[in-house]
């Protein structure tokens, strides 16, 4: 099973951080982001893994990655970026990874051993790292609601009540060959201009809507994503707690 890293853009939010460097290397506990995915994707057998670049993508170079580009990376969306290594993706079945997230081994494993072509992960904790990064953490979540199968029934839609949202789904999911040909299929019939513009958690949406089957998986933490320079403080601050260090690859 391989292991594919999207990394095309740069995360402006992240302002300076990202000034020099793509958002997978940003620094978070001495190290970049790029390395605490490696340890985890790495430690959990998956191998060999690919990333797809764009934004000041030769710093990718010589890291030992299968390297996919999104040359239209300022403009596009990570479905994009996803679709840049297509060829990839029928070939075998891979563990997708946004670039800006940490997660344990364990969440990997989990994703891997877990029934379905489509497999996403998500954390039923959420709201406790939430109230850590918002003053108002409904303020930032989105709908999330698994059925008792494991089946995906809504995802990405605004709520402002906790019991509409039964996880937070990570960035990390799993697609085998069969997936990604229903998901290649899937944008075939949209405008490319829309099919260009569209972030994970939207294409994931409309599949369900469609009628495609989603599977979701329960992951332990901890995990983050870095949105904003201060969700690294937050992070750091984990770190000296002891309540999260870097997987060990």
């Amino acid at each position: 099973m391989r292991g594919l890293i999207l990394a095309a853009g740069r995360g402006s939010r992240m302002v300076e951080a990202t000034a020099d460097r793509p958002k997978a290397l940003v620094r978070l506990g001495g190290a970049p982001l790029l390395d605490w995915q490696l340890a985890a994707l790495g430690g959990a057998g998956l191998d060999p893994i690919g990333l797809v670049r764009g934004y000041r993508g030769d710093a990718f170079a010589g890291r030992g990655l299968t390297l996919f580009d999104n040359s239209r990376w300022a403009e596009t969306n990570m479905v994009a970026s996803l679709a840049a290594a297509s060829a990839w993706l029928d070939a075998a079945t891979c563990v997708v990874t946004y670039a800006d997230i940490f997660y344990p081994v364990d969440a990997v494993r989990r994703l891997m051993a877990a029934e379905g072509d489509i497999v996403l992960a998500y954390d039923r904790d959420w709201l406790q790292l939430w109230s850590r990064r918002f003053d108002d953490p409904l303020a930032d979540a989105e709908t999330f609601r698994v059925d008792g199968e494991g089946r995906v029934r809504e995802i990405g839609g605004r709520t402002g009540r906790a019991q509409d949202i039964e996880g937070q789904y990570i960035g990390l999911f799993r697609l085998t060959p069969a997936g990604w040909r229903r998901v290649a299929a899937f944008l075939a019939t949209l405008e490319p201009g829309v099919a260009a513009k569209l972030d994970v958690t939207g294409l994931l949406a409309r599949l369900i809507a469609a009628g495609v089957e989603v599977r979701g998986v329960a992951i332990p933490g901890p995990w983050g994503e870095v949105d904003q320079q201060s969700d690294l403080a937050i992070y750091e601050a984990m770190i000296a707690e002891g309540t999260l260090r870097r997987p060990q690859p």
